[in-house]
């Protein structure tokens, strides 16, 4: 049976960011959803044959407080496991906000922004004393909403959650743009040199074990994992939800390969999601 969140709340209170949040953690979430069409697309998610097990409904900014209140009301009916989360912050940081994007407030009061934000906030408090769950971003950064959000609604309790890219690529043609820990292997013997391995890549396990036999490969590689143990845990600590591993070398073919082959091999034994490219060899 699929498992949903609906999110609602104030104006500026986050309910996009926590959009993100979700899909980071692996809800498939569709944002600035009309509480009108909350039973349809729920409808469509269920249908049978859809892989679709977590889903997220982030509704847009709106006064049909009694639609979505009936909305999640029917799905609940129907036996759908169903949360409905609401998003508060105090007036002055929503304020604060509103100054700093230089947006409209959708309440369109004619009276100020503290007036608008103060009409949504009334208009909406039915929907607050319905939700499961209620959070007040005030005062809340995007890592700490991520961590608040990782331990009710990560995918499986205690998964790691950081996809981590592990990329091979050659110094020539660039470092990858957005590499967060970027290794230089050209210090390693270089199989380039070894008539009987020029023509074969990293992939192959004759490179690999050629590089594993000197004894500077073994180290190095022993330092860098240690290093990625504690490195990685400190990320997910952080909030963040991917990171980039990129390890180059002189033609991107055989030691910057090798080395991506193996970390993607230690990470994906220690549980992590991993995206594995090699560049120069891949396109």
């Amino acid at each position: 049976m699929a498992q949903f969140v609906v999110v609602a709340g104030m104006s500026g209170a986050g309910r996009t960011q926590v959009g993100h949040i979700l899909e980071d953690l692996g809800w498939f979430v569709i944002d600035n959803l009309p509480p009108s069409l909350v039973p349809k697309v729920a409808e469509l998610a269920q249908v049978p044959g859809s892989d679709l097990d977590r889903i997220a409904l982030v509704v847009g900014p709106t006064a049909e407080k009694a639609r979505l209140l009936d909305a999640v009301a029917g799905l609940r009916s129907h036996g759908a496991d169903v949360q409905l989360m609401f998003l508060e912050a105090d007036t002055e940081t929503l304020v604060r906000r509103y100054e700093s994007t230089r947006r409209r407030h959708p309440q369109g009061t004619d009276g100020g922004l503290h007036e608008a934000i103060e009409a949504e906030r009334a208009e909406l408090n039915p929907v607050k004393d319905a939700s499961d769950a209620v959070i007040d971003t005030t005062g809340l950064s995007v890592h700490d909403l991520r961590r608040r959000l990782g331990d009710g609604y990560a995918p499986e309790q205690g998964e790691p959650r950081v996809l981590v890219s592990v990329e091979s690529f050659a110094y020539p043609k660039g470092v990858p743009n957005d590499a967060d820990l970027v290794v230089d292997c050209r210090f390693l013997p270089n199989p380039h040199w070894n008539e009987e391995l020029r023509e074969h890549d990293g992939r192959e396990s004759s490179v690999q074990q050629w590089l594993t036999e000197q004894p500077i490969t073994d180290v190095a590689y022993e330092q860098l994992r240690a290093f990625l143990a504690t490195a990685i845990p400190g990320y997910l600590h952080e909030g963040r939800a991917y990171l980039n591993l990129a390890l180059g070398c002189t033609g991107g073919k055989h030691r910057s390969v090798a080395m991506a082959e193996r970390f993607a091999g230690w990470l994906r034994s220690e549980g992590y999601t991993v995206r594995l490219r090699h560049r120069e060899l891949d396109g």
